[in-house]
C-alpha cells in the first residue's frame, strides 16, 4: 500500500536494523484517515472468506483492526495481554514472547466472545518473528474457531514471521513489506 509506505518513509524512525518506530501515526498518535484506508484495504483483500470476527492483540493493533472491523461491519475482539480482575473465568490463555520488548506475557481471550462457529481475521501492526500472531492463532484454536487470515500493517520480511505463518497455510497479507532497514534508509519489497 503506497500510502502506508510513503508515511513510513516520511515519519517512521529506524531505531536499529530490527526496530522501526511508527508511534507518530500508528500507536501513540493515530492517523484515523490512514487507518480508515488500511481497514478498507484489509476488508477488500479478505472480503470473500466468510469472516465473522476480527481479532487483534492490545494495544497497537487496535486502530487498524477497528477500522477493518468497521469496513467489514463485524465485531472486534481484543486479545488482552493480562487477565482482567473482573474477567477471571472462562478464559483461554497462552504465553507469548514480544520481539520488541523482549518480554513474555499471558495472552487472554474470553470464551464469551468466540465460538467454534467463528471464522476470525487477525489484524496486527507488525509481523517480525510471528510470535504474537502464533499466540493469537493458539487462542482462536483453543476456542475451536478457525483463522481466516492474518493482516499486518508492516512486515519485516527479513525476519522469519512471514515464512513461519505461510508454511502453516495461513494467508498473510502485509500492507508494507520491509526488506531492509538502516538509519535514514528503508527498502520495501513489492
Amino acid at each position: 500500500m503506497k500510502e502506508l509506505q510513503d508515511r513510513i518513509k516520511k515519519d517512521g524512525i529506524v531505531i536499529s536494523e530490527d526496530i522501526l518506530k511508527v508511534d507518530s501515526f500508528v500507536n501513540h498518535q493515530v492517523d484515523p484517515t490512514l487507518m480508515q484506508h488500511v481497514g478498507a484495504e484489509f476488508a477488500e483483500h479478505f472480503k470473500d472468506r466468510g469472516i465473522t470476527k476480527i481479532a487483534t492483540i492490545e494495544s497497537s493493533g487496535i486502530p487498524p483492526a477497528l477500522m477493518t472491523a468497521q469496513a467489514m461491519e463485524l465485531p472486534l475482539i481484543i486479545l488482552k495481554k493480562q487477565p482482567s480482575a473482573v474477567l477471571n473465568d472462562h478464559l483461554y490463555q497462552t504465553e507469548v514472547t514480544s520481539f520488541t520488548k523482549e518480554t513474555s506475557y499471558e495472552l487472554t481471550l474470553s470464551s464469551k466472545f468466540i465460538s467454534e462457529k467463528d471464522h476470525v481475521l487477525i489484524i496486527d501492526d507488525f509481523l517480525a518473528n510471528g510470535e504474537a500472531a502464533t499466540g493469537a492463532i493458539r487462542l482462536i484454536r483453543k476456542a475451536h474457531a478457525t483463522v481466516a487470515g492474518i493482516g499486518v500493517l508492516i512486515e519485516k520480511s527479513f525476519q522469519p514471521g512471514h515464512e513461519k505463518l505461510t508454511s502453516q497455510g495461513f494467508d498473510v497479507y502485509a500492507l508494507a513489506r520491509i526488506g531492509h532497514m538502516e538509519k535514514d534508509k528503508i527498502t520495501f519489497i513489492d
